[in-house]
């Protein structure tokens, strides 16, 4: 048996929106509303599956994980890079 609730669909909509449109966790937004977390995060799941997935702002794992990802490619592109000039200058070399 489902529990009707008493949120308005305008108010769900808003709050879905205010919990999309910022970085913060969607607990501190429910907070805020003076709702249960787990409540909006059903409705942002149940928007984002209507709707697609926004792309938003990175979430702090995201975030050092992409930065490790950066600095591991950085890294690889100069060992490329010294690879390509040894292998050059050892086809050069008639020993």
């Amino acid at each position: 048996m489902a529990r009707q609730s008493s949120y308005s669909p305008e108010f769900r909509e808003e709050a879905v929106q205010l919990a999309l449109k910022f970085s913060k966790p969607i607990a501190h937004v429910a907070r805020e509303l003076d709702m249960n977390p787990e409540t909006l995060r059903t409705w942002v799941r149940r928007h984002e599956r209507e709707h697609g997935k926004q792309a938003g702002p990175l979430e702090v794992d995201e975030r050092a994980r992409l930065k490790e990802l950066e600095r591991r490619n950085r890294e690889l592109e100069m060992e490329v890079s010294f690879l390509k000039k040894a292998a050059a200058y050892f086809a050069k070399d008639p020993r």
